[in-house]
């Protein structure tokens, strides 16, 4: 009797309690895709070129905007600013080399004392040792690359003051260029790293222009 009235109680008071099967791959939250790339890997390279190319630019171009300020004569804007590209490419791949080697050797020392305590791993820490005579040839090119700008830029131009105004246009468009390109490869802001770019380089130019016209005007220098 009591069996059956148990039964009846659990028949009526039956409540069905819905179960839910969590999926755990379904319901996994999705997160977007994170770039696993290292674009630390490509600081390097990516700084001596950017470094080459806005050195050579600005140098070169504020070289002949300093020539120019005090000596009309195209040959001799011209002259400057090719010494100026041949000298500024030696300096930059000397440069760059000999501060890559240090900056290897510091690496390698630091190798092997993690080595003498057990907790390198070699083979991971030789492919990220920075590479001199890359670095070196990557900042003599670019340097050539943004030096050259200016220089075709007034090659053909006869009169001085159209001369001046397109040497700073086509250095500033250029400017602007290697301050995109440096941020994309870098992946760092646009806006900002071209403004810092091209305010830079026009505050070089400046500089540059106005200190040789002063001193040229003011003791009558003859080139």
């Amino acid at each position: 009797m009591a069996a059956s009235q148990s039964l009846q109680l659990s028949s009526v008071n039956n409540v069905e309690i819905p179960v839910h099967i969590i999926h755990t791959e379904e319901n996994q939250i999705q997160e977007p895709a994170v770039d696993e790339f290292d674009y630390s890997q490509r600081g390097q390279w990516l700084r001596a070129a950017v470094l080459g190319a806005n050195d050579g630019l600005v140098s070169v171009a504020s070289l002949m905007m300093g020539v120019a300020s005090v000596k009309e004569d195209i040959k001799a804007v011209i002259v400057a600013g090719f010494a100026g590209l041949v000298a500024g490419a030696c300096s930059m791949a000397i440069g760059e080399f000999v501060s890559v080697c240090t900056q290897r050797d510091v690496e390698i020392a630091q190798m092997k004392r993690e080595k003498l305590k057990g907790s390198s791993k070699s083979d991971e820490n030789d492919e990220k040792l920075p590479n001199p005579a890359q670095a070196a040839a990557a900042s003599a090119l670019a340097f050539a690359i943004g030096a050259v700008l200016p220089l075709l830029a007034a090659a053909f131009i006869r009169q001085p003051m159209v001369r001046m105004a397109v040497v700073v246009t086509v250095a500033s468009v250029a400017l602007l260029v290697f301050g995109v390109v440096g941020a994309l490869l870098g992946r760092t802001p646009v806006a900002k790293s071209s403004a810092r770019v091209l305010v830079g380089g026009w505050m070089a130019m400046g500089t540059t222009f106005g200190l040789t016209k002063l001193i040229g005007s003011n003791h009558g220098m003859q080139i």
